[in-house]
C-alpha cells in the first residue's frame, strides 16, 4: 500500500495529506484557506508580469464602449 502524498500548508506551514478526503487541499483546514484567499483579495500576492509587455499589447486592445 502507499503512502499518501504529503506537503506543507502554504499559509501555517502544517504537513498535510494530499487525498480526496482532505476538501482544502493544499491546505490544512478552511482557516489556512481563507487566510490566502485574503491576502489575494488584499493584493499581498501578485503573479510576476512583464511590464514592457503589457504595455505593448495594451495598445491591441479595443477601447471601453459604453
Amino acid at each position: 500500500m502507499n503512502k499518501p502524498l504529503t506537503v506543507a500548508c502554504p499559509t501555517c506551514a502544517a504537513q498535510v495529506e494530499w487525498t480526496a478526503n482532505n476538501p482544502y487541499r493544499p491546505f490544512c483546514c478552511e482557516r489556512c484557506k481563507l487566510i490566502d484567499l485574503g491576502a489575494w483579495a488584499a493584493e499581498e500576492h501578485a503573479i510576476p508580469g512583464d511590464d514592457l509587455e503589457d504595455e505593448l499589447f495594451s495598445g491591441d486592445l479595443e477601447g471601453r464602449r459604453h
